[in-house]
């Protein structure tokens, strides 16, 4: 199990279960965690801000023809405070990924165990490596006043570059937080503490692949090689403890580069490998800090905390329940019509929100219990519901395309519009399913006993439920399609469409705002530290000359172009039970850009896309990963539900469910790589 957003305030969570005496160390850890909170609180404000910016831009372009860069500017400035404060404060909330299958299992005092090894030994050398050479990169910046790049944008890019080094300290205070609290906790912390697995499963699961990493390591000759699979390896080896995903990329990618310095420089005959000429070392490696203020400052992603509100925002404005309440009376006679139902708010939620965590869990809590009262199989009602909720991964707009977009080179509006077509076929592949089952299998889903037959009032119901979200949904992808505004400024009009379909419902709340901000600004943070963790992972990774291994490998496969692309996805659905849709598009996807491009294959442009290939390649992949939303151990719909389902419904229910529909994506899958021009075709007539 992925753990999304696993949030465990320390305050609440040591209030009142130790008998010990507060110490005034545990003191100082509250003081601590509210000191952080009340900043991260004061920022996430900053997400407003944003919208604001946005709205301004596209209002001044359009009404006054007027176009300034410092609103460019100020954009990815208030995307850069956010995500870099943001990680401190998911820090002390404890809202990170983290591969949940073993680490649930353990003990309390098992898990905080692991939290200080992961502190002090993953964590503090990154965070000493950034605040150390992100102060000398802001100190250089200072001491030549360095200003923005255009004449006309902002001065003092100096005071920008300040916020690494500050967000860094603040880190640090959240973890020295989080060390006295677990400290304090291992000490004095109740009996029920030790209920649970020991710390023992875990050891046995890092010696398993010990031992795999030193029989793989043999199949490679240079160091450099077995440095990588070894890397690889600890990588995926640590993810199983528990720890966050984010600091795991982090530590081991710093680790490794102290490796590479030891064998560098003949400190490492004693394994009887040879030395390495990586050229890695402490300096070297502070080059990741220029990556992290590129990623701060890439106005591409910015598009990504307001994707993130608009999501949230939409689920908190009751949309779904008005579309769940007036298609149950349009489809009420027809046999498996619930399930339907819930398939179609799936697509329609997808092309609105693209939370996943969210959309899973809001269709599971509206319709499962409906399902369970009309005495559908478990199975099915299991299968719809997971499988339809991670649509909003592919439809757009989608925040993994916009990442991808950024990590391949690739303009993310052509890969929105390269994604509508295999997002729908897909969501009508599930349709089609369950259409059919419903009539083979009459005891499935079968119809509800005394519903009435729709009406004009029911159809009446179904387009004031529809309408709106679908205008909105037509104002964020539209103007992407007519070339109106881009990918980024039309996630800030969406951002602020929502909040206005929410205020228009009567929906929207201070308390209801304040939930969607902390929301959006732990959701932003987490994926943000990824791409942190993942900086550092890749650099080093590359430095040890991983990309070559990777590329040599695929390339001596001698599967031809096609065969080869078949390869790299098969691998990548491989990856999908084990990591993260975000570690694979970080880290795998952009080792595939070169030798996708060096396979020559002839993928239809239409005489408008200049890298068709590889827009079609990255689709295919984003299609593959939406199968590791539902593929064991590592799937999160699946556990998303399971926290929400009916009791009657079991895991074993869920595991059998997803199963018709993972393979409904795989024959999606097929049909996007047989027929390329699904994937093509939409982009270049968009332009």
């Amino acid at each position: 199990m992925a753990n999304e957003q696993y949030t465990s305030d320390p305050v609440e969570a040591y209030e009142g279960i130790l008998e010990h005496p507060e110490t005034d160390r545990q003191k100082i850890a509250v003081a601590i965690d509210t000191g952080v909170k009340a900043v991260g609180h004061v920022v996430m404000w900053a997400n407003i801000l944003l919208m604001g910016a946005i709205f301004s831009q596209v209002a001044l372009r359009y009404l006054f023809s007027q176009n300034y860069p410092k609103l460019d500017e100020i954009q990815w400035h208030f995307y850069g405070i956010v995500t870099m404060i943001g990680i401190s404060y998911a820090l002390i909330t404890d809202s990170h990924v983290r591969v949940d299958v073993l680490h649930m299992q353990l003990s309390r005092r098992a898990q905080r165990i692991i939290e200080v090894i992961g502190i002090l030994t993953l964590l503090t050398p990154f965070i000493y490596l950034m605040i150390d050479q992100g102060y000398d990169y802001f100190y250089e910046s200072f001491r030549v006043n360095e200003r923005s790049d255009s004449p006309t944008g902002l001065p003092a890019r100096w005071a920008f570059k300040a916020v690494i080094p500050f967000s860094f300290v603040l880190l640090a205070l959240a973890a020295l937080a989080r060390l006295i609290h677990d400290g304090h906790a291992l000490m004095y912390g109740p009996a029920s503490e030790r209920d649970g697995a020991p710390l023992r499963r875990i050891l046995l699961v890092l010696a398993v692949f010990a031992a795999v990493c030193v029989g793989l390591t043999f199949l490679v000759e240079t160091t450099e090689e077995k440095l990588v699979i070894a890397m690889f390896l600890t990588f995926i080896a640590l993810l199983f403890t528990g720890y966050p995903v984010a600091w795991v990329l982090a530590g081991v990618g710093v680790a490794y580069c102290g490796l590479a310095y030891l064998f560098d420089n003949d400190l490492m005959l004693w394994t009887g490998l040879e030395s390495t000429f990586t050229g890695l070392d402490y300096l070297t490696l502070g080059a990741v800090v220029n990556r992290v203020y590129a990623t701060m400052s890439n106005a591409v992603l910015v598009a990504l905390p307001m994707f993130i509100f608009m999501g949230l925002m939409l689920d908190e404005s009751g949309v779904a329940e008005r579309l769940m309440s007036s298609m149950q009376r349009l489809f009420g006679t027809v046999r498996g019509g619930l399930a339907i139902t819930v398939a179609l708010i799936g697509i329609i939620l997808a092309a609105s929100t693209g939370i996943i965590g969210a959309s899973v869990v809001l269709l599971g809590v509206l319709s499962l219990p409906s399902m369970m009262q009309q005495k559908y199989q478990p199975t099915l009602a299991a299968g719809v519901v997971s499988a339809s909720g991670t649509l909003g991964i592919l439809i757009p707009p989608s925040i993994m395309l916009v990442i991808m977009a950024d990590q391949m080179a690739l303009s993310v509006g052509d890969l929105f519009m390269a994604a509508v077509f295999p997002g729908v076929i897909i969501g009508g592949l599930y349709l089609t399913y369950i259409f059919i089952l419903a009539l083979v299998k009459r005891d499935a889903a079968p119809a509800p006993e005394g519903a009435k037959a729709p009406d004009w009032a029911a159809v009446k119901d179904v387009l004031i439920a529809v309408i709106p979200t679908l205008m909105l949904i037509l104002a964020v992808l539209g103007s992407i399609f007519a070339g109106l505004t881009t990918p980024t400024e039309a996630s800030g009009i969406g951002a602020l469409g929502a909040a206005l379909l929410a205020l228009g419902y009567r929906k929207l709340t201070i308390a209801k705002l304040w939930n969607v901000l902390v929301s959006t600004f732990n959701t932003t943070a987490y994926i943000f530290a990824i791409f942190l963790g993942a900086t550092v992972f890749s650099y080093v990774l590359r430095e040890l000359g991983g990309d070559e291994l990777i590329e040599h490998v695929v390339q001596s496969t001698g599967f031809g172009a096609s065969g080869t692309v078949l390869f790299i996805l098969f691998i990548v659905f491989l990856l999908g039970f084990v990591l993260d849709w975000i570690e694979i598009t970080l880290i795998v996807l952009p080792l595939m850009r070169p030798i996708v491009n060096g396979l020559g294959i002839d993928i239809p442009g239409f005489g408008v896309l200049d890298e068709p290939a590889l827009v079609w390649f990255v689709i295919l992949v984003a299609v593959t990963l939406q199968t590791s939303f539902l593929t064991p151990p590592v799937g999160f719909a699946l556990f998303y539900l399971k926290g929400v389902c009916p009791p009657e419904i079991k895991l074993t229910h869920i595991y059998k469910g997803i199963i018709p529909f993972v393979l409904l994506q795989l024959t999606g899958l097929a049909l996007v790589f047989l027929w390329p021009t699904l994937a093509t075709w939409l982009p270049s007539v968009a332009y």
